[in-house]
């Protein structure tokens, strides 16, 4: 149910502090201080303003930069004394340039060349596993299957596309949940392996289906019938 914003818990200094997550994979992109104004604001124009401490004022993300953050949804937490303030960026998220403020690896120590040596946090599984198929594009591995599938050619990763596919089909057919999800699994990672080929990230992806948020079946021409694909 709407939470009552009067029943927020604000600090000492009347701020509370507030995580910026991308909705579209739930990447965590920064963490700042909003007060009052700052969330009223941001409610108003469904655009992220926060409280700056060091100049002691109201601030517009992106006002300066251009990379605006467009609010989905707000979230409270149990306490009511922390934010998740939901958005779509319009650009990077950290002043560095990198698409979130968390770039930094401070636990567990990174190994050289490791697959889970991630450039930023990233939104999910999905967005792992694609960074492991480009290491392994990019750095062939005689005993990587991703590595011997992409040497092969594209011919070879389409034809398994198709093999997966059928054979997600028939797990639907058969209405076995553990072999849709087994299959649907193999299908998706296969998928991912294609993105790898031609270079297409994820979040190309992700920024595609939420530009088709809201419309009547996902059409990529924007028809729109009665009712919503929400």
């Amino acid at each position: 149910m709407p939470i009552n914003m009067e029943s927020l818990t604000y600090d000492a200094q009347g701020l509370i502090p507030a995580i910026i997550q991308d909705w579209r994979d739930g990447t965590i992109l920064m963490m700042a201080y909003m007060n009052r104004e700052a969330i009223n604001k941001t409610i108003e124009t469904k655009h992220v303003h926060f409280w700056s401490r060091s100049r002691q004022e109201l601030w517009e993300k992106g006002a300066t930069s251009g990379h605006y953050q467009q609010v989905r949804e707000l979230f409270v937490d149990c306490d009511h004394d922390t934010l998740v303030v939901k958005v779509e960026p319009m650009g990077p998220a950290c002043h560095t340039g990198e698409p979130s403020c968390f770039f930094s690896l401070a636990w567990p120590a990174a190994k050289e060349s490791t697959d889970n040596a991630l450039p930023h946090v990233r939104g999910g599984v999905i967005d792992r596993l694609y960074d492991i198929i480009v290491n392994r594009r990019k750095h062939p591995n005689a005993r990587s299957y991703v590595s011997t599938l992409m040497q092969a050619g594209q011919d070879r990763i389409l034809k398994k596309i198709t093999e997966e596919a059928g054979e997600m089909i028939l797990g639907s057919k058969n209405q076995n949940r553990s072999e849709i999800i087994a299959e649907t699994s193999d299908l998706l990672f296969h998928v991912l392996i294609v993105l790898g080929f031609h270079d297409i990230p994820p979040q190309e992806l992700y920024q595609e289906l939420a530009n088709r948020y809201g419309i009547s079946g996902h059409r990529k021409d924007g028809y729109k019938n009665e009712g919503t694909h929400d």
